[in-house]
């Protein structure tokens, strides 16, 4: 079939490739617009516009499709599907019209559960036990398009929204590819969401990512691993006499008991509003991720200290 594929992050790399691998005619890619990054400040291509152009894939990077010159030039491809994969712009009604077989999202979620931003964060960060990947036909509303196929997951206890991503990528690659294959075949079908369950996965916000020890220590791990590594939940500690802002990129459950923040012993226990958690990997501010043996080895923070 003759495709467009719609993507920005890492997350939609897999999917690009297997559709190109599949046969699929990409005839386009678009994807958000290069943005300034790094020390020089030099403009930087997404992951799916830099694997787009090694394919040889024309790129297409408007800032809204919402004016007609733009809708204009996406009918013209003369697409049978779309194939959207964490895009990051709203699509018009008279795009979504326009590929003769409609346009599908690859969502990490099990729909309706975390409709939007920040599904796989949200599922951990809620301590969901399971997660997974759907193929949806698209409509106007905020991921609220018939389903056509899914993949459940079990989330790991100590798994990260890092790790989760991963498997959910290659996952949701292979899901659409499937999807495809039926659909080129006229043999995909959908069906409506639930109208019940249904939960929005916000987009991450800085103010959420400190820890509050308060919590009982199964939030705390949840919402260090939900977090972890970008932006990463932090913590204030008390290193050679001065506050440091340190990330706590992994962690698990640990028994002990004591004062919301108390180091219960030197293996990095931190006491909670019920139960404790261990730290299994930190970050200090313009350092790299480091074990909790070998941060120890370069801080000296001791039993009885108060993390804030």
């Amino acid at each position: 079939m003759r495709i467009v594929f719609m993507g920005t992050p890492d997350f939609a790399v897999p999917t690009l490739v297997e559709a190109i691998g599949q046969g699929h005619e990409v005839v386009a890619a678009y994807t958000r617009a290069p943005k300034p990054a790094g020390r020089g400040m030099a403009e930087r291509r997404s992951p799916v516009h830099e694997t787009a152009e090694r394919f040889g894939i024309p790129v297409f990077t408007p800032r809204s499709l919402k004016d007609a010159a733009a809708q204009a030039d996406f009918a013209a491809l003369d697409a049978d599907a779309a194939v959207v994969v964490a895009y990051g712009l709203i699509l018009p009604q008279a795009v979504l019209d326009a590929p003769r077989e409609g346009c599908f999202n690859l969502h990490a979620s099990l729909l309706p559960r975390w409709r939007g931003a920040a599904p796989i964060n949200r599922a951990i960060m809620a301590g969901d036990a399971e997660t997974g990947v759907m193929v949806m036909r698209m409509e106007a509303g905020l991921d609220t398009g018939p389903v056509a196929m899914a993949e459940r997951v079990r989330i790991g206890a100590d798994e990260t929204a890092g790790e989760l991503h991963d498997r959910l990528s290659r996952l949701g690659a292979d899901l659409m590819a499937r999807a495809l294959s039926a659909l080129s075949r006229g043999a995909l079908a959908t069906a409506p969401q639930a109208e019940t369950g249904v939960t929005y996965a916000a987009k991450i916000d800085k103010a959420e990512t400190r820890i509050d020890w308060t919590r009982p220590a199964a939030a705390v791990h949840d919402h260090i691993r939900g977090l972890s590594p970008f932006p990463g939940a932090w913590c204030e500690m008390t290193l050679a006499g001065r506050s440091e802002r340190v990330k706590v990129l992994r962690s698990t459950r640990a028994a002990g008991a004591g004062a919301p923040g108390d180091l219960l012993d030197d293996r990095l226990t931190v006491a909670c509003g019920e139960g404790a958690v261990r730290l299994v990997e930190l970050q200090r501010a313009g350092g790299k991720p480091m074990r909790a043996e070998d941060f120890l080895r370069g801080a000296a923070i001791s039993e009885g200290a108060v993390l804030g």
